[in-house]
């Protein structure tokens, strides 16, 4: 049972079919194993009369253009898609060019399934409140068609105390475009690593490459490499896996006419294919006072989960890439807000049942984790694992986990950590903070409450969580009454780690 701690709010955020996205549609690419049929629709536009086609036109822009923005320029880039498919050289009117473009796009709801597993950061705007309010901004993961997930956002104004607003978001959504990025060459190196390849191979292909390289220096190094050299299968391989690290480092920027809540993180790089999940946003503050906006998410390529992380200084300009290192694996990792004695820290659950600490020197490789807590009460001996990056507060670094038990129901719990030394253990909360009220049971996923990141203001914890994998709810805490529950019972007792093996699965973090 859980504790009288967290107080529900009458707030609760539905998924909105009505939200959509355009994507490139080929008649025929839909359907598994089977052939395009681009040509066959592209003849049969073609054979229309002008009228036609400037009625068709018409009617589609009509229809749709409220929904989009600049709707006629996606049909544009569609049809330069599809070109290559009409045969010889021939004069298209401007309306029969947008017509075929239209016939080659289709809309996507990505929360028509679900919207979920939210995660609240201070916004970076602070302009315009009244005296006691905070502006947040929350990710959260939106599931449409297929399963594939992607990462949406709200933003709202907590305080004064318990108050809280959330806000409409926009009516129209709009992804963003992606190129490539930087590289970073001791990422490059240490994701290889974890992916099998040995020293001597890697340092062959990438050796020459300076600290921080581009897409171009990169196709420069692989096509300097010898002929005979590029026969060994090893090699291939390597090189198979350097373009797969690439595709997973690109920076991804919105128009700046658009709105925070109209902006989706959709799928770019091929590990994404499947979905982006679960983001723990954080407001990372460095050791000389500049911001950066952090968030550790789940890339699912359908086989295979891998924790990535996104930067951001303006939630408009975004750098996505991946994470290295022993720690940096399943699903979960979540990053303090600020160094510690000039290193970065975060939590990570790698061996998928307990929740550990580990450091690094550049936030993107974690090695050697250190177990922190490990399943002991009956409502998460099946797995724990945190819910979102760590909180400061004068007695300890506050740290909300999950707890998984009988029936797969999920349970929010609470544990502080030293400020100074985070690998001590100050306190834990022995009963779950929040469980699944009847009313919640039903969904997507039953039995499950489950967030990625409260936010602290005017001592009130307020927690965003998914709700059985539908719908997001929110509770509060008063801070002070949270800490003198955990501090009340003494220090946890330690135990040892379980020493399961580091693997992977897809579903809850």
């Amino acid at each position: 049972m859980s504790t009288d701690l967290a107080v529900r709010t009458a707030h609760r955020l539905n998924p909105n079919p009505r939200r959509v996205i355009t994507k490139l549609f080929v008649p025929g690419e839909e359907m598994p194993r089977s052939r395009s049929r681009a040509s066959t629709v592209i003849s049969r536009i073609l054979a229309l009369d002008e009228a036609e086609v400037t009625a068709l036109a018409d009617a589609v822009i009509g229809d749709f253009r409220g929904r989009h923005r600049d709707l006629t320029r996606t049909f544009s880039e569609h049809f330069a898609v599809v070109a290559h498919e009409i045969a010889g050289p021939r004069r298209l009117s401007a309306e029969r060019r947008m017509l075929i473009g239209a016939y080659f796009t289709h809309e996507y709801a990505p929360e028509a399934a679900a919207l979920f597993n939210p995660s609240m950061a201070a916004h970076p705007d602070q302009s315009g409140l009244a005296e006691g309010q905070l502006r947040f901004v929350m990710t959260v993961r939106c599931v449409g068609e297929g399963h594939l997930s992607s990462i949406g956002f709200r933003t709202g104004v907590l305080g004064p105390g318990p108050a809280l607003v959330v806000d409409e978001p926009a009516p129209l959504l709009t992804t963003g475009v992606g190129r490539p990025a930087t590289y970073e060459l001791r990422l490059f190196l240490s994701k290889l690593a974890d992916l099998g390849d040995d020293a001597e191979t890697t340092h062959l292909l990438l050796g020459a490459l300076p600290e921080a390289f581009t897409a171009s220096q990169l196709g420069d190094a692989l096509t300097g490499i010898h002929e005979h050299t590029l026969n060994r299968e090893r090699v291939q391989r390597t090189i198979e896996h350097i373009h797969q690290v690439a595709a997973a480092t690109y920076d991804l920027e919105f128009p700046p006419e658009t709105g925070l809540t109209e902006r989706l993180l959709w799928p770019t790089a091929p590990v994404e294919s499947h979905g982006m999940e679960d983001a723990r946003l954080v407001r990372f503050e460095e050791d000389d006072a500049s911001v950066t906006y952090y968030a550790t998410y789940t890339a699912y390529n359908g086989t295979r989960v891998e924790p990535h992380l996104l930067a951001t200084k303006d939630f408009r300009q975004f750098h996505m890439s991946p994470m290295a290192g022993d720690a940096a694996q399943s699903k979960g990792l979540a990053l303090f807000p600020r160094p510690i004695g000039g290193r970065y820290f975060a939590l990570s659950r790698w061996d998928r049942e307990n929740i550990a600490l580990v450091e690094s020197d550049n936030c993107r490789i974690w090695t050697e984790p250190t177990t922190l807590h490990t399943s002991r009460h009956g409502w998460e001996l099946i797995q724990v694992g945190n819910c979102g990056s760590p909180i400061e507060t004068p007695a300890g670094w506050l740290v909300l986990t999950h707890g998984v038990g009988p029936m797969r129901a999920y349970a929010l719990g609470a544990m502080l950590l030293d400020l100074a030394d985070p690998s001590t253990v100050l306190a834990t909360l022995p009963d779950p903070l929040l469980t699944p009220t009847a009313d919640e049971r039903d969904g997507y996923v039953p039995n499950v409450v489950y967030s990625c990141g409260p936010l602290l203001h005017d001592d009130v914890l307020t927690i965003p969580y998914g709700i059985s994998d539908g719908a997001i709810g929110f509770a509060q805490a008063r801070l002070p009454e949270l800490l003198d529950r955990m501090l009340a019972g003494g220090p946890p007792a330690r135990t040892s780690p379980n020493g399961a093996s580091p693997h992977t699965e897809h579903g809850h973090s």
